[in-house]
């Protein structure tokens, strides 16, 4: 049996659906009242659960060889370190926890490229980097440390767990329209006024959730996998929406330390409107940092591979048409 916790999340209603195509028995967490439309018609078994509440984890995990700890908070936006701390450092510190305690086979757990200390401008980013919540930027990535530091207190007990760091996640399945599905949405709704200086690592959620897979079959005990796509600008991957859909792509181009500026004060007009920011000072800092990510280690180890960002945008924009999003 298959555990998944954050299954009706982007990456995880993916890796549901890819596990099921195998043949595998899954069973997810799914918190009291969460909206499933992400699982409709999958054939899984659903135990209400919280990873912030352990006892509620024993009947999930019970029986379970593989846990796919893919649940966390996912935020660009301040103010948010309370959340972020129990969810991805208190939750995950659970998830080790009952693994221990009803002996689960494997844990692979879905960190972030961001939970690396990130290295100089120009110098590789990859899985040599430490885990230091000191030296990392934000509370998110904070958080993601702090809970990756939780899987190796467990692996020193004995769980055999392997950590997964993917880059900045796209594609298609986005029913909850995540940060980069959102920036797709307001492209082509023509909400999206200029373009911002700067560039990131992304990869497709398809490509993720196999890295996941793999890693559970051939990964090292303790090890962890950067599971990255392609570099791409912010300039260019408006060309490539407005190639795709039809739209134009903003002509105005802001710097980073104005787009920066301007972030503070979208993030407080956004809060009085009750609305998600498109960008904040946080969002604009990641763009601005290290994003010449390799994800060789998981290429020579586990056989990973990533698909062109081109065709990532394309299927997006398509299953967003699909689900009339957009």
């Amino acid at each position: 049996m298959i555990v998944i916790t954050g299954a009706t999340g982007h990456l995880g209603n993916v890796l549901v659906r890819k596990l099921i195509n195998q043949g595998k028995k899954v069973r997810v967490l799914i918190l009291p009242g969460e909206d499933t439309v992400s699982l409709e018609g999958l054939e899984v078994e659903k135990v209400d659960g919280d990873v912030c509440a352990p006892d509620s984890l024993r009947k999930a995990f019970e029986g379970a060889e593989i846990v796919y700890h893919c649940a966390g908070i996912i935020s660009i936006l301040p103010g948010q370190q309370k959340q972020l701390y129990q969810v991805n450092v208190l939750g995950t510190r659970n998830v080790v926890n009952m693994c221990l305690e009803t002996k689960v086979k494997r844990l692979v757990y879905t960190s972030s490229i961001h939970a690396l200390s990130e290295p100089a401008p120009g110098i590789v980013f990859d899985e040599s980097r430490e885990f230091n919540p000191e030296n990392v930027l934000g509370e998110y990535s904070k958080s993601k440390t702090l809970g990756t530091l939780e899987v190796i207190r467990g692996i020193k007990k004995g769980l055999d767990a392997v950590i997964l760091c993917p880059s900045g996640i796209i594609g298609p399945y986005d029913y909850r329209i995540s940060e980069m599905g959102k920036l797709i949405v307001d492209f082509i709704k023509g909400k999206v006024k200029a373009c911002v200086d700067g560039a990131y690592d992304f990869v497709d959620v398809r490509d993720v959730a196999e890295g996941l897979i793999l890693a559970c079959d051939k990964g090292k005990k303790g090890e962890c996998y950067i599971l990255s796509g392609q570099q791409i600008s912010v300039q260019q991957l408006l060309k490539f929406l407005e190639e795709i859909s039809g739209v134009k792509a903003p002509s105005f181009r802001l710097s980073r330390q104005v787009a920066r500026v301007a972030g503070f004060f979208n993030v407080f007009y956004c809060n009085l409107m009750k609305i998600k920011p498109l960008f904040t000072p946080f969002s604009i800092d990641v763009l601005a940092s290290n994003s010449l990510v390799s994800c060789q280690k998981a290429q020579d180890e586990l056989g990973y591979s990533s698909r062109s960002i081109y065709e990532s945008i394309k299927d997006t924009v398509s299953w967003f048409r699909q689900e009339r999003i957009i």
